[in-house]
């Protein structure tokens, strides 16, 4: 099967241990990655989560960066809709003139936490337009073409580097994928938000409507040497969705994390209901056969794997059984 594969890495924290231990984790992880012949390294944002170590993943592209050779590595991804588009785009002008043809830069609709860090984060900031207006305004910096009547039109994203980072946008609609096509970016469907074939196949053909360039599609994917070993590794693995009112929902890591934005945005009624996720999992041949449907039925050219697990041990594991360069990574 011909495509790629990358990592998504949340920075997660074991039980017992440190948010330190957790990032020289992420460290030995993209090393090892690098090594296997992995095609990008990812760092998520998220905000004020117990359980995860990354909030800022442009912090940690730029330290892994400085410690790998070959693999690209960036955000999976920034959430825009709290920063001004010139600032993320200063920050991955930067990275990208560190570590030329290297880096990439992936945003995000969605907050990346609860109601209070976002209310945090836009303490102090001008409003915002609307993500379109911010996702074009991004595009323009990096690429210096903003129109002569923007109010920013003087104001260039320095340093310029020769080689531009490469962008793509993380959504799970058609509105999304739409409009990273139009805009010339890559789009990369959020399968472990939503892995209902028919909205990735919607997405997808709105986004092949447009542009010509392979879809990518991340998904959350653990091997282990067995398959019991998988499902023991995994546990019950439960997202809990956050009903608000109709139409309004959130997903959430546990009941407590649910029922704490309910308190934050102030809403008495409200319904958690448990669901489980989308996950490929098994031995490294079942976790192959997965993926390798998944690129003949939608033509996916490039997967981002997200492993569900803590532990270290696991993680390279994962990654070693499904690495697309084996024999090479042996020698």
């Amino acid at each position: 099967m011909s495509y790629l594969t990358s990592v998504l890495d949340k920075s997660p924290i074991s039980d017992g241990s440190t948010p330190e231990q957790a990032l020289r984790d992420s460290l030995r992880l993209a090393q090892h990655a690098e090594h296997l012949g992995y095609h990008r390294y990812w760092f998520a944002e998220h905000h004020a989560t117990p359980q995860l170590a990354s909030p800022a993943p442009e912090v940690l592209a730029a330290w892994v960066l400085a410690q790998t050779r070959r693999i690209r590595v960036g955000s999976g991804g920034v959430m825009l809709r709290h920063y001004a588009p010139y600032k993320v785009a200063e920050a991955f002008n930067l990275l990208a003139s560190l570590a030329p043809g290297r880096v990439d830069l992936g945003v995000g609709k969605a907050p990346g936490g609860l109601p209070a860090s976002t209310a945090a984060l836009a303490a102090g900031r001008a409003p915002v337009g609307t993500f379109e207006q911010q996702l074009q305004d991004l595009d323009g910096f990096l690429s210096g073409t903003l129109p002569a009547d923007h109010p920013h039109a003087s104001a260039q994203a320095r340093p310029l580097p020769q080689h531009a980072p490469e962008r793509f946008l993380l959504g799970a609609s058609p509105q999304s994928a739409r409009l990273a096509a139009e805009l010339g970016w890559r789009f990369v469907y959020a399968a472990h938000f939503d892995g209902d074939p028919r909205s990735i196949e919607a997405a997808f053909s709105a986004y092949r409507e447009v542009s010509s360039l392979a879809p990518l599609l991340a998904t959350v994917a653990f091997a282990a040497p067995t398959a019991e070993a998988a499902a023991r590794q995994l546990g019950a693995l439960r997202i809990y969705k956050l009903h608000l009112a109709p139409g309004q929902t959130v997903n959430l890591p546990s009941p407590e994390a649910a029922a704490e934005y309910a308190r934050q945005v102030g809403v008495t009624s409200y319904r958690i209901e448990e669901t489980h996720p989308s996950v490929l999992s098994g031995d490294a041949t079942q976790v192959r056969r997965a993926l390798d449907d998944l690129h003949r039925r939608f033509g996916v050219g490039e997967f981002i794997l997200d492993a569900p697990v803590a532990d270290l041990d696991a993680r390279l594991t994962s990654l070693e059984l499904l690495s697309p360069a084996p024999r090479a990574a042996v020698a």
